[in-house]
């Protein structure tokens, strides 16, 4: 698949976004080693603190679907938004070699990694 490709499919969840309060619509694709692509969105709550971006809802679907070797993932805002702090960290956990594409409406997207984008990441093994 290419990257434009998944771009489009992040651009198709963003429509399905429930973003009532900050009217900030995302969506997201990951690409699995198989060839699958699991898609996300924000869904936003009144209780903001049970809110989840669109990066955890594909990423977790994708564990939840036994996805575990996953080679990219595709983000797409309306500005070009890059990922928030916390997808950071997942995407470090569940996908630390993916390439990521972050996109804005109109499907101009801009190519970088998870470690650049969390450069000192906390992993499981920073426990041991």
């Amino acid at each position: 698949m290419t990257a434009e490709e998944l771009v489009a499919q992040a651009l198709g969840a963003r429509q399905r976004a429930y973003a009532p309060y900050s009217r900030y619509a995302v969506g997201a694709a990951v690409l699995a080693a198989d060839g699958s692509v699991i898609l996300g969105c924000n869904v936003e709550n009144a209780a903001y603190p049970a809110t989840i971006c669109a990066e955890r809802v594909a990423l977790t679907g994708a564990i939840a679907q036994d996805k575990r070797d996953l080679v990219a993932i595709a983000v797409a805002t309306e500005n070009g938004g890059s990922p928030c702090g916390t997808c950071r960290q997942v995407m470090a956990e569940l996908g630390p070699r993916m390439t990521v594409y972050i996109s804005n409406a109109a499907g101009d997207y801009r190519t970088t990694t998870v470690r650049d984008l969390l450069p000192d990441w906390f992993t499981g093994e920073d426990l041991v």
